[in-house]
């Protein structure tokens, strides 16, 4: 990578740009719908990090810092994606790292992700990672 870059990005603007690689993800919203999930989430904490390969961007993800009772300050990793033709160069590893020095910085003692029980490539990386099951996700639409 030629010339790689690290931006956290705090607002609808500086994240909409972005909204190709967010479509690679196993659910569909059109940028409207994302551009309104955006307004809801970032006064509620949400953040990405974006990893830029000269002025490609070639990996994102979402990260929301807060606080639990069982684990204190937080950061919780949220959809990371690298850009197709880009995986298995170590950039989604760059790219959590980098997450996570940030958390460091804000106070953060843990941190949590969900990955969908049947993506066993998220639960090979993760687990690479030091990430361990800690229990269940439960999920209920309303």
């Amino acid at each position: 990578m030629s010339s790689t870059n690290y931006l956290i990005l705090r607002t609808t603007a500086e994240m909409l740009p972005y909204y190709h690689l967010v479509i690679q993800m196993p659910y569909s919203f059109t940028i409207e719908q994302y551009e309104r999930y955006l307004e809801e989430m970032i006064p509620n904490g949400y953040s990405q990090a974006a990893v830029l390969d000269g002025i490609d961007c070639i990996a994102l993800a979402g990260f929301w810092i807060n606080t639990k009772l069982y684990c204190g300050k937080y950061v919780e990793l949220d959809n990371v994606i690298v850009a197709l033709g880009n995986q298995g160069r170590g950039i989604g590893k760059m790219l959590c790292r980098f997450v996570e020095e940030e958390a460091l910085r804000q106070g953060c003692t843990t941190a949590l992700l969900d990955a969908y029980v049947e993506n066993a490539a998220a639960h090979k990386f993760y687990f690479r990672e030091g990430y361990k099951i800690r229990g269940y996700h439960f999920l209920k639409h309303l």
